[in-house]
């Protein structure tokens, strides 16, 4: 997937400036496509050329207007042509496993800091995830529920499901982390 694409859904979710689609990066879909705010802004700055973006200069009061972009004609047809393209499965590259599996020449004991590691960095995650899926899906102000009107539209519910997906993920990645530490905890104390 390229950065565009992340681009485009989160444009057609809500335009917005270069800023706030960074901050939308930082807070949400950034968990599942990240990018730093220069390359956000360098590809911005391309599809606006190529263009597959809409500007829109939005005035400000005491500080420079800002450009609010939008997905133009020829942005939507990328992204569709983009979605109906068959990709491919996403292969497993994970260093800590062969870190893990490595640990057999060493001390196995060794490795349970950098585990450990990733297992606060996991549950940092899954933390951000519940909170995002309690304000955004679940909480009292989410769509559907008694704080406003309607059920939820298309957008949120895949919204929601891919969320579903980073905490279920983020639950297995923790369960097999858990497993992992069990198991050199033992392996440490026979060493």
């Amino acid at each position: 997937m390229a950065l565009e694409h992340a681009i485009l859904v989160s444009l057609l979710e809500k335009p917005g400036s270069g800023y706030e689609l960074a901050r939308r990066f930082e807070r949400s879909i950034g968990y599942f496509w990240t990018a730093t705010h220069q390359q956000i802004y360098r590809v911005l700055k391309r599809m606006e050329a190529d263009g597959r973006l809409d500007v829109r200069e939005v005035p400000q009061q005491g500080r420079p207007d800002k450009k609010e972009y939008s997905v133009a004609a020829p942005g939507r047809a990328a992204l569709s042509q983009w979605l109906h393209e068959p990709i491919e499965p996403e292969s497993v590259r994970h260093d800590l496993a062969v870190k893990i599996r490595g640990a057999a020449f060493d001390d196995p004991a060794a490795l349970i800091r950098e585990v450990e590691r990733h297992h606060r960095a996991h549950s940092d995650r899954l933390a951000h995830y519940l909170a995002g899926e309690l304000r955004d899906f679940t909480g009292p102000e989410a769509p559907g529920t008694s704080g406003t009107p309607g059920p939820p539209d298309a957008g949120q519910e895949l919204q929601h499901v891919v969320l579903r997906g980073g905490i279920a993920y983020e639950r297995m990645t923790l369960a097999w982390l858990d497993d992992v530490l069990a198991t050199l905890h033992r392996l440490g104390a026979g060493h």
